[in-house]
């Protein structure tokens, strides 16, 4: 089976999520390694936190050519999580900085309209309904409308709306999945999600 790699940028308890596949039977390993990155056969990069130190770390570890490669050449399946979905865009307002840009897509505030019920806050924690918005493998034998738990206060606007996966009404919909071609972002923890996100992150290893 295809190595696993969980990419250690330093942001994100990247040991539960890597605890989690072990409960699928997949076996990962976390690591910002080059030799181990150019060596996988599947790549999932989580986070949690600020854009801006997101894309310092993974600078810093010299890691963007290599990841670069393995995803834009190789064309090796990439999963982003929260933060790290959200670091697959171009551009973020969270800090004004580039990200690695495999999406069209540009990272931005949750800003809700002024007449949206007080229900409605930022930042956005807690459950929330993920609604497929094209057949895309992440979601196989999920039911529509499942809930899913978010942490977060920006989210991702795709250029192309044929690159939306997934949406979720929280006032105006945001998009909460993307998928083209071997690139796969999710703006939830499926890793928190119980039964359903363990099904997704089973999917992605399985299927893309």
């Amino acid at each position: 089976m295809a190595m696993i790699v969980i990419v250690d940028y330093g942001m994100g308890n990247l040991e539960s999520l890597r605890s989690k596949l072990e409960r699928l039977k997949h076996e990962a390993r976390v690591t910002a390694d080059k030799d181990l990155i150019l060596a996988a056969g599947k790549i999932i990069l989580p986070g949690v936190g600020h854009f801006t130190a997101g894309m310092a770390n993974i600078r810093a570890r010299g890691l963007v050519d290599v990841l670069d490669r393995k995803v834009l050449q190789e064309k090796t399946p990439v999963l982003g999580i929260c933060l790290g979905m959200q670091l697959l865009t171009g551009y973020s307002e969270e800090g004004h900085v580039d990200g690695l840009g495999w999406v069209a897509a540009r990272t931005v505030r949750l800003d809700l309209p002024a007449d949206t019920p007080e229900r409605f806050r930022v930042p956005h924690m807690g459950w929330n309904k993920v609604i497929p918005r094209k057949e895309s493998l992440l979601f196989r034998d999920i039911p529509p409308g499942e809930r899913f738990y978010f942490a977060h206060s920006y989210h991702v606007v795709c250029r192309n709306p044929e690159d939306i996966a997934a949406g979720t009404p929280y006032g105006p919909e945001f998009v909460a999945a993307f998928e083209k071609g071997n690139i796969y972002g999710v703006q939830f923890h499926p890793e928190k999600s119980h039964a359903s996100g363990l099904k997704l992150l089973d999917n992605f290893l399985r299927y893309a």
